[in-house]
């Protein structure tokens, strides 16, 4: 089959960190072509290119063999190139025609044309073999069916190629084979599908072909027929050197040092069912998961962000339960935000400021914040960590990646914790601050810490943990020592 699209050597860096390096392969029409990797890979990054959200630092895409450089989404559209996104975003209080056609209603003497936007919404929810009314109110659809819209959608323009960007992640089983029996009708009737996925299952089931992403190259493409599932994941992880751990002397394992943590049962309604482990004194317990696992919310409901619907917590076998973070941050707790900007730092404050936030109370006197105090906590946690500021007073948003993670790290390790929750603490820095903090972590341990380390990162978790929980779809379905575990062993759970 002649190529519809093709990637000629692209190239992506961020803050001179490679994304994508050298990245070649094609898609041809008619063909699910499965794009696979582990987490980092640089999928995502790529989708972004072929979609004109990112403009490739060199290589070229060609469609029908000439260049293309879509500017943005809506021009790759007019180009035939859309993408169906993991995370659903429509307009709640419209109805489906009106989010079909969105930004490019038919018109009819200058006005909409409600009866040829519905005759035609209607026309390609029956090519979908979806039975649902132009009409209908986005906010009354359930999850697949606000995905089929959106695939409506794509498929109005004229699209030739389908991007799929981890479609089932919130899908039944029943929808699941709904959703594939449209792709493969689509597939029939010439469409190209790029479908980027983590399930292995899926691959096999769907893929003509199958590219492979590893640490932003492509390891390979090759045909689904000339694949095995293990090979499949040795391509995805590759012969990776186990990183180096540093271990006491004499250290007891982690199960035989007195559990500080414990949770049973733990399930909040459309996130996560009945997760069960225990978290011991000094331990670093690892969490591994696909996006959409469950993992950030089950740390959002340990720390009182989140509420959950039924379980357990016992700290030191005392039963609890935080309604507030100010609860968590009292029994001891921390907590490290996946996303620093958004969750992590008020970019617009001072770093001083933002070490000393969850502090305050400690720092008060009559009412009164005590600068000198205040003063004392940040300097004295620039000089721990190692943070590159000019100044204490130095806002937060003009701070390297790394120094703002260091930032983060301090403001928690302030208030003196015994149980720290760091969610994905290394993502979006440099190598030199990834081992700085990968060395506190081992660090902390040494001193009694327990650790829960939430990470896509399936080389961190390895490196780092003495146990490995792995969450697939909401549920902990393995616990694994990760001095016995082999990094595939863990990827299948996670992915099969």
């Amino acid at each position: 089959m002649p190529p519809l699209i093709q990637f000629e050597r692209i190239d992506k860096s961020f803050f001179g960190v490679h994304a994508l390096r050298d990245v070649s392969f094609e898609v041809a029409a008619g063909e699910i072509h499965a794009l696979v990797g582990a987490n980092g890979a640089g999928k995502s990054t790529l989708m972004k290119v072929l979609v004109g959200v990112h403009a490739p630092d060199a290589g070229r895409l060609l469609l029908d063999g000439a260049p293309i450089r879509p500017s943005g989404p809506e021009e790759a559209r007019k180009l035939g190139i859309d993408i169906v996104f993991q995370e659903i975003e429509l307009p709640p209080n419209m109805t489906i025609a009106e989010c079909v056609f969105l930004a490019r209603e038919p018109r009819r003497f200058g006005l909409v044309d409600f009866n040829r936007m519905h005759r035609e919404t209607a026309a390609l929810l029956d090519r979908l073999g979806v039975s649902l009314p132009p009409t209908a109110v986005i906010a009354n659809l359930s999850v697949a069916e606000k995905q089929l819209v959106q695939i409506a959608r794509a498929l109005s323009g004229e699209t030739r190629l389908l991007i799929m960007d981890e479609p089932t992640s919130a899908l039944t089983d029943h929808e699941i084979e709904r959703l594939f029996t449209i792709l493969e009708r689509l597939r029939e009737e010439g469409t190209a599908i790029l479908y980027v996925s983590h399930k292995l299952d899926e691959i096999f089931r769907l893929a003509n072909r199958v590219t492979v992403l590893r640490d932003g190259q492509r390891v390979g493409t090759k045909a689904r027929d000339d694949l095995t599932p293990d090979e499949l994941v040795r391509m995805m992880l590759g012969g990776k050197a186990e990183a180096e751990t540093e271990t006491e002397a004499g250290r007891p394992a982690a199960t035989d040092r007195p559990a500080v943590l414990e949770v049973e049962g733990l399930t909040r309604a459309g996130a996560f069912r009945e997760v069960s482990f225990t978290l011991h004194e000094g331990e670093v317990l690892g969490m591994f998961g696909i996006v959409g696992a469950g993992r950030t919310e089950v740390a959002r409901a340990l720390f009182g962000l989140d509420p959950y619907d039924a379980g357990v917590i016992r700290l030191r076998g005392k039963e609890v339960r935080f309604r507030h973070p100010s609860q968590a941050i009292a029994a001891g707790l921390g907590l490290v935000p996946e996303d620093r900007k958004l969750q992590g730092l008020l970019l617009e404050d001072s770093l001083e400021h933002n070490v000393s936030l969850p502090s305050l109370r400690r720092l008060t006197r009559a009412g009164l914040i005590s600068h000198r105090r205040e003063h004392q906590l940040a300097s004295q946690a620039v000089a721990d960590l190692g943070i590159v500021t000019a100044s204490i007073r130095m806002e937060a948003r003009h701070l390297s990646g790394g120094n703002q993670q260091k930032v983060v790290l301090a403001r928690w390790l302030a208030t003196n914790p015994r149980i720290l929750i760091l969610d994905e603490p290394t993502k979006g820095i440099d190598v030199g601050a990834k081992r700085e903090v990968h060395a506190l972590v081992r660090r902390l341990a040494s001193e009694g810490i327990a650790t829960l380390l939430i990470s896509s990162e399936l080389d961190e978790v390895m490196a780092l943990a003495d146990r490995v929980l792995v969450m697939r779809e909401g549920m902990l379905v393995a616990t694994l020592d990760a001095a016995t575990t082999s990094r595939e062993e863990v990827l299948r759970h996670a992915v099969s």
